[in-house]
């Protein structure tokens, strides 16, 4: 992928109205998209002893993760892009799409919101423990950082495909659903393996919450792995050099 589509942007963007607007409207969508997943989880722990079984505990958090994602990214679309984790940040700033100065704000924002709905969760429900993503038995560090790499790879592909590509068309509008259901499916798919993040923002409020970082770098590097693949595959072979324009926000600041 050609360098030059990398932009820093200037000190001035982190000031300009539009970038702060863009980041809360990050912090928002992340707010309300953890508060749901999280949120799940917290009630399925609840449940449990009531006869609900495992497998039913990942179809809900399967399904309170795509349905909290869906709305969490269509509410932001038109003022930051909705991206909703820092992954997809990532993915978008290789690609040129977003400047490294406003990409900045974004991870600010979408990490501080994920610690601020986690610590609601906590208070709402009466000081229940937020529980951090972990390891299941038998699955080591490496096999995670595969896992999230795999399953990132299809998340931040998904939004290239109907979020970033401008041959997209009318697709964009169901971009969101779209972006829901591979996160809905990827849990299912690993959820019982390492959580199925694929989001370190979603990673970072819990075990901030709980002060529990055993294996969290995995939630990191394998998003931001699989991230950057997706990235630079689809912009390289789909999009290319012919159909592409530089956002100009490094030049309106």
């Amino acid at each position: 992928m050609p360098i030059y589509k990398i932009a820093v942007g200037n000190p001035g963007e982190a000031r300009h109205p539009d970038a702060l607007r863009a980041a809360v409207a990050e912090f928002f969508s992340m707010l309300i998209f953890v508060f749901a997943g999280q949120g799940s989880g917290m009630a399925f722990s609840r449940l449990k002893d009531s006869g609900i079984t495992p497998s039913s505990g990942v179809i809900a958090a399967s399904l309170s993760h795509a349905f909290g994602l869906i709305v969490a990214v269509a509410v932001g679309a038109n003022i930051s892009g909705g991206h909703v984790n820092p992954a997809v940040t990532f993915g978008a700033f290789l690609g040129g799409h977003i400047t490294f100065i406003r990409a900045t704000l974004y991870w600010i924002a979408q990490l501080l919101a994920s610690v601020v709905a986690c610590f609601l969760l906590q208070f709402a429900t009466g000081g229940m423990e937020v529980t951090a993503f972990a390891l299941s038995p038998g699955v080591s560090s490496w096999n995670a950082v595969v896992l999230e790499i795999v399953m990132t790879f299809g998340l931040v592909y998904t939004v290239y495909a109907l979020a970033v590509d401008p041959k997209k068309g009318n697709l964009g509008t169901i971009a969101p659903i779209a972006i829901g259901f591979i996160v809905g499916a990827n849990i299912l798919a690993g959820g019982a393996f390492d959580g199925a993040s694929m989001n370190p923002a979603v990673t970072f409020g819990p075990a901030v919450v709980s002060w529990t970082w055993a294996h969290h770098w995995v939630y990191w590097l394998g998003p931001f792995i699989g991230a950057a693949l997706a990235a630079i595959i689809y912009d390289h072979i789909f999009i290319g050099d012919a159909a592409y324009t530089h956002q100009p926000l490094s030049t309106d600041f």
